[in-house]
């Protein structure tokens, strides 16, 4: 494929793609979760030491769990909730406290994020969670922290982005050369 062709395609997605809160009960078949999953599994990550974890919220437990604990899991019928293993992650040896696990798995959440757009797949990035209370709701170590939820389904009818979607600041507002 013509180099130019693949980032039209590539600019396409990305600029088609919107922050579903309205999801149907189709269920996400097998092999389109799986390809989700690769998608994130092949994300670069800080030294490539993949500090990240996804676990796949389906069963009605889990479902019911999140959605206890927030708003946000929108009824979705599958949410992934993404965690940093902090001993796992790449640390900045000229500053210590730049810690490269929050960048990987917001990396690998993007690549899941956008397989999912291209396979017919909506999702939205959630933030909106109390951190502590989920990590203890699923019994994480406590050197694993959850990060993001992303919850996936088929929008449902009606499903639109927000209002606030198109607008975008300027690159000469955002990008500096210098």
């Amino acid at each position: 494929m013509n180099k130019r062709l693949m980032n039209m395609a590539f600019m396409d997605l990305a600029k088609s793609r919107y922050s579903v809160r309205k999801f149907s009960d189709k269920p996400i078949e097998k092999e389109k979760l799986d390809a989700i999953l690769e998608a994130g599994r092949i994300a670069p990550t800080g030294h490539n030491y993949q500090p990240y974890r996804v676990y796949v919220l389906q069963s009605a437990e889990a479902l019911e769990k999140i959605r206890g604990l927030t708003r946000c899991a929108f009824n979705a019928p599958v949410v992934l909730m993404v965690t940093v293993r902090k001993d796992e992650e790449w640390v900045n040896p000229f500053e210590h406290s730049i810690r490269a696990g929050e960048q990987d798995a917001s990396i690998v959440a993007t690549h899941m994020m956008l397989e999912a757009w291209d396979l017919g797949i909506g999702s939205c990035w959630v933030n909106f969670f109390p951190v502590t209370k989920t990590a203890d709701a699923f019994q994480l170590e406590l050197n694993e922290v959850p990060l993001l939820l992303l919850p996936i389904g088929y929008a449902a009818a009606g499903a639109k982005a927000a209002p606030q979607h198109a607008q975008r600041r300027s690159n000469d507002e955002l990008v500096k050369v210098l």
